[in-house]
């Protein structure tokens, strides 16, 4: 009998076999564009390309010239300030506006629209919207100054101190209605006795959402964090639309960096090395917590 049912069950690599025809467009396209053209962008980095790819091998010079270059390492710096308060704060704010709506409130459809809206709108046209309201000459500033308060100064992106906090701004605005939703449809997969449970027990509601409820929405908010993650790493829209890397290079990111090299300056060996390290820059932060996810942390678990 074991032998007959063995005889009858299909073989594995024929299981699903239309499903694994119709995946095979898709498996190609990510080996050819994505995982050639990283080999490709990485190969050339280390070669002196100029207007168009050339054999021209220069070792690592690339990179000690990305490096030394005062730019890329203010692109750098913004861009580890504005991903670490972006993920807090995207964090913190969708949650709390989410544990907000979850109380059932009144016209909740209406306010969930109206904080979801912006995410509809594209990063350039957010930019031009949060460059308007924070010019001096008649944004927030003008406004308040002409209420009576005249020493009131608020221009965060004419300040080169400060104009990442106002790309921040603007960030915060466009993402955090999406990172509400998802937090919000985590909350509603909660179920109802456990909050009946606690408020039995007496557990303050803070406590309530820090020790239990959040807790068990980790996958929620892990991939909350890999949507806020891409959106930091690949930022450039913003920044070109509200200062252009500007005052000077104060608001430089690595993504506007290597488009200024490879399409501007015509130097596609030092925008493939500004690749290169943004990959691995990726890769040093991902690699470890999907090993620790999928890998040996769940198998040990």
């Amino acid at each position: 009998m074991t032998g007959q049912a063995q005889a009858g069950r299909p073989n594995k690599l024929l299981r699903n076999l239309n499903a694994k025809i119709a995946s095979i467009p898709m498996i190609l396209t990510a080996l050819v564009i994505f995982v050639g053209g990283t080999f490709w962008t990485v190969f050339y980095s280390f070669t002196n390309s100029k207007l168009l790819p050339r054999l021209s091998f220069v070792g690592i010079e690339q990179y000690e010239r990305l490096w030394a270059a005062p730019r890329w390492v203010t692109a750098i710096e913004n861009l580890a300030l504005y991903g670490v308060l972006s993920l807090i704060f995207s964090l913190v704010i969708g949650f709390m506006l989410a544990a907000l709506m979850d109380q059932k409130i009144r016209f909740e459809n209406t306010f969930r629209t109206i904080f979801l809206y912006p995410f509809a709108l594209s990063f350039i046209v957010t930019g031009l919207v949060w460059q308007w309201i924070l010019n001096p000459d008649f944004g927030v500033q003008s406004v308040v100054r002409s209420l009576g308060w005249t020493s009131f100064t608020f221009n965060p992106l004419y300040t080169p101190e400060i104009v990442i906090y106002g790309i921040l701004i603007a960030a915060l605005w466009q993402g955090t209605g999406l990172v509400m939703c998802l937090m919000l449809a985590g909350l509603r997969g909660i179920d109802e006795d456990i909050w009946k449970a606690a408020r039995v027990d007496g557990i303050p509601m803070w406590r309530t959402y820090l020790f239990i409820v959040i807790p068990m929405m980790r996958p929620v908010f892990i991939t909350t964090i890999v949507i806020i993650a891409s959106g930091i790493v690949k930022v450039y829209d913003l920044v070109v639309a509200q200062t252009s890397g500007g005052p000077g290079i104060s608001s430089e990111v690595p993504a506007k960096y290597v488009y200024d090299y490879m399409f501007q300056a015509q130097n596609l060996g030092q925008g493939f090395a500004a690749s290169t390290m943004m990959l691995v820059t990726v890769a040093i932060i991902i690699v470890p917590w999907a090993y620790l996810e999928f890998g040996g942390g769940r198998k040990r678990g």
